[in-house]
């Protein structure tokens, strides 16, 4: 009796101490936070489906107005929420030294290939690899991939080009994924295909498979590791499928090998790596060409926060983590884009036709043969594409982990110090700060004139963030950018995106997914120019 008496203290005890405790962690700093849902924290609409992880991050930024910063909880885990610009500016640029790293809620030992790629990699080790993967960016390899970009967008248009049908219908969100599962597999696995041709080639079943986050399974592992991550690395769970993980370790593998072996040079990442293996320098940036209001430079970046003289040596196996977390990132993100993208083009048929009269003339200057130049210039092609980001961005917030001691000193009437902690977590809720009226006049409105040459400048710095902000940014947005404007160029010189009956207008984000994706995906039709 007395051992099931202590053993029940102890579950009490725990449960009190992991569960109950961090959800008065704001209320005893004096903080202001949204309601205290126990365990479940404000993830409770995620885990319910009863609200997308978009629409928690807005109801999060709009639940203390005017107050710089607030508290919420993920799960049990106490993170403060910066509303401020400037202070956005400090934490994520000025004082970066101090919050360096992201939040890791899958631990390396539980999956080594998501637990060593550069979203994960923490501290020194991030810092030797950040300029290395830079290599893979620059405009003069991306200038590269134009090419296998194009022919991946052709494949797609011919390939609806040659349906009878006058429409012709299809679901936009896996065309899109079809597309950029294309592209990421040739410039980073070293792998061509064509989705459209093989509908059920492997490198697309496991991008799919590697990114269905909405499975009961992942969701189950995705609130173990933010309620249990001691438990859930010691059990070492992964992230990643098995099989998918399997798989693509065994591609990678293969193809490094064959490279080695018979000196195969593509110029893609795994390239880029081998070349850094050997301890080859860094080739030149070029910036002279502009790629539009979204995207950010690498040298925008205080190089003083990267490592000059890498001190980790790069393993095979670190190769196969960073060319992973590509092609994921990469199927995901830039597929959701797209979706968008057509949606709103489809829904605003004046905007839909100002662009493809663009195209038209960008064609004719070009001869027939758009360059990849002429396409970077296409100013309203990047106006489209900007507002689109900031109404859908690929990613909804970005976090932070203080990593030494940091002191956020008051500034508005009744505020005090407050002191964070090493290990505190911080949350820039993109979502949020892309809606709000005060930044953005009539946010729920598609307007591309938010980014023309004159008003682009009344934009405030740190408000439009649509990939990230400060040294850790999105290193790949540039590549993202170009190939959703290589998509759209070859796709509305061919067609009009038109509404069919299973359209459904307004769109509607999926609650099951953690990203912001489109609910049972979008049909669409396809009306071939001229018909």
């Amino acid at each position: 009796m007395l051992e099931l008496l202590l053993i029940a203290t102890l579950v009490v005890t725990l449960f009190y101490i992991n569960c109950i405790k961090p959800m008065y962690h704001w209320r005893k700093l004096g903080i202001k936070s949204t309601p205290v849902v126990w365990i479940a924290g404000d993830n409770w609409g995620n885990a319910l489906k009863l609200e997308s992880f978009a629409d928690m991050v807005k109801r999060v930024y709009n639940q203390v107005p005017g107050a710089r910063y607030s508290g919420m909880y993920q799960f049990t885990t106490p993170t403060l929420v910066i509303r401020d610009l400037e202070l956005i500016k400090r934490i994520c640029v000025k004082d970066f030294d101090h919050f360096v790293d992201h939040r890791s809620f899958v631990s390396e030992e539980a999956d080594p290939t998501f637990g060593k790629n550069i979203f994960s990699l923490k501290g020194q080790r991030w810092r030797d690899t950040r300029p290395l993967l830079s290599r893979l960016f620059t405009n003069r390899k991306i200038k590269g991939m134009y090419i296998l970009m194009t022919k991946c967008a052709e494949s797609l248009t011919n390939h609806f080009s040659k349906q009878m049908n006058d429409i012709v219908e299809l679901d936009m969100r896996d065309a899109s994924g079809r597309f950029t599962n294309d592209i990421i597999a040739s410039t980073t696995i070293g792998v061509s295909v064509d989705s459209f041709k093989d509908p059920t080639n492997e490198y697309y079943l496991l991008g799919k498979r590697a990114t269905d986050f909405s499975s009961l399974v992942i969701r189950i592992k995705f609130f173990g590791f933010f309620l249990f991550p001691k438990l859930t690395t010691m059990l070492r769970v992964p992230l990643i499928d098995a099989q998918a993980s399997k798989f693509f370790n065994k591609l990678m593998m293969k193809n490094i090998k064959m490279r080695r072996e018979k000196g195969i040079v593509r110029g893609d990442m795994i390239d880029v790596f081998l070349e850094a293996q050997k301890g080859k320098s860094r080739e030149e940036e070029n910036h002279e060409i502009y790629n539009g209001h979204a995207s950010v430079e690498e040298s925008d970046l205080n190089q003083n926060y990267i490592g000059k003289s890498a001190t980790t040596k790069l393993t095979d196996f670190d190769i196969i983590a960073q060319a992973m977390e590509f092609y994921l990132a990469g199927f995901e993100t830039t597929s959701s884009v797209i979706t968008f993208m057509a949606y709103e083009l489809m829904v605003n048929p004046d905007i839909q036709n100002r662009l493809r009269n663009e195209i038209i003339k960008t064609l004719n200057d070009c001869n027939g043969t758009v360059t990849y130049e002429a396409l970077l210039k296409m100013k309203y092609m990047d106006m489209v594409l900007a507002e689109t980001l900031r109404k859908w961005p690929g990613a909804v917030s970005v976090d932070r982990l203080c990593t030494k001691p940091y002191t956020i000193e008051p500034v508005l009437p009744g505020e005090k110090p407050l002191h964070l902690a090493e290990g505190d977590i911080v949350l820039v809720p993109i979502f949020g700060l892309h809606r709000d009226p005060e930044l953005f006049p009539d946010p729920e409105r598609f307007d591309p004139e938010r980014f023309n040459d004159e008003n682009r400048g009344s934009i405030e710095p740190y408000s439009y963030l649509p990939f990230g902000v400060g040294p850790r940014n999105c290193i790949g947005n540039r590549f993202g950018l170009l190939s959703v404007k290589v998509l759209f160029f070859h796709l509305l010189k061919a067609f009009e995106l038109v509404p069919v009956d299973k359209t459904e207008i307004p769109v509607r984000i999926s609650k099951s997914k953690f990203g912001v994706d489109p609910d049972g995906g979008l049909p669409l039709g396809l009306k071939k120019i001229g018909e």
